[in-house]
């Protein structure tokens, strides 16, 4: 369920800090998205996958973790991230 790499290297132009960013909090949360985003297609295809199911909840978490950081380190960058995302603020 790797992401392709032209795929990958788009995500990381449109997020990066700068031309050499590929680790940033940002970066890294945009690609746990999409990720994100095509496991939830997987699964709704293949209910009993319940491995990759775990791989999900596992992804969330790590998600969830970045994001609650970014917020609390830079938060007008988190406002943007998650507007341009479309991920829901609770």
């Amino acid at each position: 369920m790797a992401l392709d790499t032209a795929k990958k290297q788009e995500i990381i132009q449109k997020f990066a800090r700068d031309s050499k960013d590929t680790g940033s909090s940002e970066v890294q949360i945009a690609l746990l998205t999409q990720r994100i985003a095509d496991l939830t297609e997987h699964l709704k295809a293949n209910k009993k996958d319940h491995s990759s199911r775990l791989g999900l909840l596992k992804l969330v978490g790590k998600r969830k973790h970045l994001l609650k950081y970014l917020k609390n380190s830079q938060h007008d960058r988190y406002v943007k991230l998650i507007k341009d995302l479309g991920i829901k603020d609770k």
